[in-house]
């Protein structure tokens, strides 16, 4: 994997105050468009998705000292489309219990917290022993709440669930409205993970265990319809590298209707979460693009674009899938007319971001081939083989055809196939000259349909975003 590099960075302290009033700030040669960056440090899981108040809020684990890993701090970010990002100030910072690691959060609707009705509720991991301060502390979870969603205050009450076992972590926390309770899934240890519930979001009492084999970490409990179905619906219990299984829950244990199963084709795709209260009753998921290393620049790490979650039937059973949020279409310019070649066709574009929705009949044999910012993306009709740079995954045709969606953006690719169940995630920085999509032809299959969107900048035009 090619490594990115900043390039004209300012010789300047990493954090000074005037840097984050810098204009050029988010319009720096390898910085992600579309994709949410931290204004400066360190990036990885998100954490707390919620629906709040008219803004859609991003808190992630951030380092606000430095571009590697520590100084565990919940970054806050809110938008109101899931495209357009303001970065605020830290929702959570270290303190004596230790620093403040993944989780979740949700609304207070009925004011059983004591603080009126719609309280966000941040519930969060205390690292016993990686903060100086919490030397020989355990891990325990903790909860803060916010009424404006701006400021956060800890509960005196603190833990609100002692430490269970090694370093169990990652709250999230869901309503189960059948059984009238609060379901908070954490990660215990090895593949485990406990089920604990709560009338009140400070008491909690363990209800069973979940077993996700060759997985750890950061869960995501949620339930869906399948097909759009109310009365078909399934639960869905997910960890942290994607795997997940599909089930039934009765408000004390879930009992897994599959074997594990996994969507994403690519390596740069860890830690996701969906929003609670999403207003428009959607499931969406943001994941943390591990990998993404962005050598010598003042931020590191990105998150992957937003994306809605369903739940489809399929020959094997009910899967799920994935597709781009659809605020997406607010950055497109144009629909790009192709350039012949030789025998390609080239989509030359002045930003270099794109979004490119591609359909092909599925024939018997023969192949068809992409370069998107220097980065090969193809498909074997004969293998049924989608590759995405060295990355490769089957793809089945469906109702007779192979259809991608693939977002570009200055460093990752990211990739929606089979009607969204097929999902690949890739840090592929681009040459910053890079400004087009060129479809190989030498004997490849014709495309039935090729849409090729120029796509603006997410931050450009927006002052605020660049200096609050």
């Amino acid at each position: 994997m090619s490594v990115a590099r900043c390039q004209n960075r300012r010789v300047t302290p990493l954090f000074p105050t005037a840097a984050l009033q810098d204009a050029t700030l988010y319009d720096e040669p390898l910085r992600p468009q579309f994709h949410f960056t931290a204004k400066k440090g360190w990036l990885n899981d998100p954490n707390g998705l919620v629906f709040h108040k008219g803004r859609y809020h991003l808190f992630f684990q951030h380092n606000p000292f430095g571009v590697q890993w520590g100084n565990m701090t919940w970054g806050h970010a809110v938008s109101p489309d899931l495209v357009h990002w303001t970065e605020l100030d830290s929702a959570l910072t270290p303190d004596a219990m230790g620093t403040e690691f993944s989780g979740s959060a949700v609304i207070d609707k009925s004011g059983i917290l004591g603080e009126g009705r719609g309280v966000m509720a941040l519930f969060y991991t205390a690292a016993g022993g990686t903060n100086p301060e919490s030397q020989g502390k355990p891990f325990t979870q903790c909860l803060a709440t916010s009424v404006d969603g701006t400021t956060f205050v800890k509960s005196p009450g603190n833990p609100v669930l002692a430490h269970q076992e090694g370093e169990n972590r990652d709250p999230k926390v869901v309503w189960h409205a059948p059984s009238r309770t609060w379901v908070m899934a954490l990660y215990l240890a090895d593949d485990r993970y406990g089920l604990f519930g709560s009338s009140d979001l400070k008491s909690w009492k363990k209800l069973s265990e979940v077993v996700l084999p060759g997985t750890s970490e950061c869960p995501d409990f949620f339930e869906l319809p399948v097909d759009g179905n109310r009365r078909n619906r399934l639960w869905v219990f997910w960890g942290a590298n994607g795997n997940y299984r599909l089930g039934s829950f009765d408000g004390q244990s879930f009992r897994a209707g599959t074997a594990v199963l996994s969507t994403d084709a690519g390596p740069n795709f860890y830690a996701a979460q969906t929003y609670s209260d999403e207003p428009k009753g959607r499931r969406v998921q943001i994941g943390w693009m591990r990998g993404s290393d962005f050598k010598d620049c003042d931020w590191n790490q990105q998150m992957s674009f937003p994306r809605t979650v369903r739940l489809k039937s399929t020959p094997l059973g009910a899967r799920l899938a994935f597709e781009p949020v659809s605020s997406l279409q607010s950055l497109r310019t144009r629909r790009l007319p192709p350039e012949q070649d030789g025998d390609s066709q080239v989509f030359r574009s002045s930003t270099g971001l794109f979004e490119i929705r591609g359909r092909w009949r599925a024939v018997s044999q023969g192949r068809f081939n992409l370069d998107v910012l220097g980065t090969a993306v193809s498909y074997d009709f004969g293998t049924k083989t989608m590759k995405i740079g060295s990355h490769e995954r089957k793809i089945e045709a469906v109702d007779g055809f192979v259809d991608m969606t693939l977002l570009a953006d200055r460093a990752s690719l990211e990739l929606f196939a089979q009607d969204g169940e097929v999902t690949g995630h890739l840090f592929a920085p681009a040459d910053p000259a890079a400004r087009d999509v060129r479809l190989i032809g030498a004997g490849g299959e014709t495309p039935a349909r090729l849409d090729v969107y120029e796509l603006r900048s997410a931050w450009k035009g927006t002052k605020d975003r660049r200096s609050r």
